[in-house]
């Protein structure tokens, strides 16, 4: 019997389309292979790249929550609290290439019919740094990846040539994804920051240039909240903070519409939808707006037991979803992939109570 679940997704075959994000759940080897375990279709690993960093001397993710009776958004353990947020100020991978690669080709072993995405991130403007995203695309693929995830999204990075500081610049875009289509032969994921007006014209440069697939969202910069009685912030090291990433369900409808208007843009290319996925109806949402392909994180992470990878999750992900083509008689995800696209327009084009609408200003005679 054939697997209604599974997906072609920028070329590859995935027995579902549900997989782990770039995150502290993909750091490790030892997580990779318990979420393959578990059944996630595909990891993307946690970014690598090559020098060192070291992570704040504090905590690095908190998440936050609301109560009915006290509603404010706090990392503060309360009763009859539900899941608000996640908000992290974690770097990229602390584990070195050369620790990576072997790591890599043990999991692709183990698991050949899971989907290994290499997440990379080097630097922008010169000559080096492309030949760093060159060696860090030839090193991952060639240790087993299936495909690769270029960060340009990262909203931690003091460098400016780095991750969301290059704020989708359509050049650098281009000249990186140039550098890596030349080194490699994979599919190219590109994921860019969600925090610009300029997102539409970065995923079509990107697209043009050769990558496979556009994910988003990442985290969107932020800052944690300060106590108002004892004046700290709910995480900070020595008094001070920077700015960090807000995740969880807190992005989720931030994310469906930059997922939209991609989708809209570009209809015939391909979207990883990331950003609040807690079950089937979020992922569902990302589909109908075009995405082809789930990433998870939050929900993953907060699950207890599981070791950070979301055990239960992905089962719960998977038996709706397949139980909910069932029910509408649907072969796949593809019968209703993008739905939504079409009734997503603009504010003149919803009906008013009469036909004086103007759009907010006076026609001229």
């Amino acid at each position: 019997m054939p697997n209604k679940l599974s997906t072609t997704f920028t070329g590859l075959e995935f027995v579902n389309p549900f997989i782990l994000a770039s995150a502290p759940p993909t750091e490790s080897k030892r997580k990779i292979l318990k979420a393959f375990e578990a059944g996630w279709g595909g990891v993307v690993t946690k970014t690598i790249g090559l020098h060192p960093v070291e992570n704040v001397a504090g905590p690095k993710t908190i998440y936050q929550r609301a109560s009915e009776q006290k509603p404010y958004v706090s990392r503060m353990k309360r009763p009859d609290t539900v899941s608000h947020s996640s908000w992290n100020w974690e770097l990229i991978s602390d584990q070195p290439l050369d620790l990576w690669l072997p790591d890599l080709e043990e999991i692709k072993t183990t698991y050949p019919d899971r989907m290994l995405i290499g997440s990379i991130m080097a630097g922008a403007g010169s000559a080096e740094e492309m030949a760093n995203w060159q060696k860090l695309a030839r090193a991952v693929v060639g240790a087993g990846c299936d495909a690769l995830e270029l960060n340009m999204s990262c909203p931690h990075m003091d460098r400016k040539d780095m991750g969301a500081n290059i704020a989708n610049d359509e050049d650098i875009i281009r000249s990186i994804l140039a550098a890596v289509t030349e080194a490699v032969d994979v599919p190219i994921w590109v994921k860019l920051t969600p925090a610009t007006s300029t997102l539409v014209d970065a995923a079509g440069a990107a697209y043009a240039a050769g990558a496979s697939c556009i994910s988003l969202c990442n985290t969107f910069p932020s800052l944690p909240l300060m106590d108002p009685e004892t004046l700290k912030f709910e995480v900070e090291v020595d008094g001070l903070v920077t700015s960090g990433g807000l995740g969880g369900l807190a992005i989720l409808h931030q994310a469906l519409q930059r997922v939209c208007d991609i989708s809209k843009a570009y209809p015939d290319k391909e979207i990883s939808g990331i950003g609040g996925i807690k079950g089937f109806r979020e992922a569902f949402n990302f589909i109908a707006h075009g995405a082809g392909n789930l990433q998870v994180c939050t929900a993953a992470m907060e699950e207890k037991g599981s070791g950070g990878v979301g055990v239960q999750l992905i089962q719960e992900l998977t038996k709706d979803l397949s139980e909910y083509l069932d029910a509408k008689g649907h072969a796949s995800i593809e019968d209703f992939r993008g739905i939504a696209r079409s009734r997503v327009v603009e504010h003149a084009q919803v009906r008013r109570k009469s036909e004086d609408y103007n759009g907010g200003y006076a026609q001229s005679a």
